[in-house]
């Protein structure tokens, strides 16, 4: 069945946290006496999901309603999809050129996310497709498998954002990485980056033993708060998910990347 393969093909591992929240066995039956008799479709239902869970009005979720992972795997490779981050990077250097001005003490900083932020993990999915397992519940992701593929250092840039990296870099900020991989794969990441062009950043930050206790964004909270306990003035975040982007203290400014499907490792 095509929607099976689908299923399969973009099995994304969802949600910053686990939850009981599974949307199918909650709505099926009311969202079909309504479909009926309101002329929704699949394709709204499944595009109403996608823009709530950017608007991060749903939150906890464990995967991607089964029906619509197809539909969102399909955004994610579409031009809709490349339209939308190149606004965002629009946006970045609007603000930027609208409000940015150089200090004297070489403390301006910029924090990029990796994963579906500057490296494009979608090739993964496209290779591992036994790599999904499929329960009642949904599609989830082996994270073993998708770290061996990052062994790999394929990973394409994703489109526009390495122009957004070389401009934010040649106006003199100082670019941190803060990624929610592994330590383990740092000598992998930088390999990556490099080959694919991102080069010249202040610093790499990836998570040690005592990192993978807490939650991401509670991470990457902290790893913001020790920068700024270093004198840095933080002007920009850029990441794909919800948890690279809220907490305190944060920065001048967050954008985020369009990615209703992916968990953080």
């Amino acid at each position: 069945m095509r929607a099976e393969a689908l299923l399969l093909f973009f099995s994304f591992s969802i949600g910053i946290v686990t939850g009981d929240w599974n949307i199918l066995s909650y709505t099926t039956k009311k969202r079909d006496h309504h479909q009926h008799h309101a002329g929704i479709s699949l394709k709204n239902y499944c595009e109403s999901w996608r823009i709530n869970v950017e608007l991060n009005n749903i939150r906890g979720f464990d995967v991607v309603p089964g029906e619509c992972v197809g539909y969102i795997g399909k955004y994610m490779t579409s031009t809709q999809y490349k339209v939308d981050v190149q606004r965002a990077a629009e946006q970045t250097t609007l603000f930027l050129t609208n409000n940015f001005r150089l200090g004297a003490d070489g403390k301006d900083a910029w924090i990029f996310d990796i994963d579906d932020t500057l490296l494009s993990t979608v090739p993964y999915f496209k290779k591992h497709q036994h790599g999904a397992v499929l329960g009642c519940r949904g599609a989830t992701t082996n994270s073993t498998s998708m770290e061996q593929w990052m062994e790999e250092r394929s990973a394409p840039a994703v489109e526009h954002m390495l122009d957004l990296y070389h401009e934010i870099r040649a106006r003199g900020l100082k670019i941190f990485l803060i990624s929610s991989r592994r330590e383990h794969l740092r000598d992998a990441t930088i390999d990556n980056l490099v080959k694919v062009g991102y080069l010249g950043w202040t610093d790499l930050i990836l998570r040690c033993a005592e990192d993978c206790y807490h939650a991401v964004a509670n991470y990457k909270t902290e790893k913001r708060r020790k920068l700024i306990e270093q004198g840095y003035h933080l002007w920009g975040i850029m990441g794909d998910q919800w948890c690279s982007l809220v907490g305190h203290p944060s920065a001048n400014r967050t954008f985020k990347l369009p990615n209703p499907m992916k968990k953080a490792l």
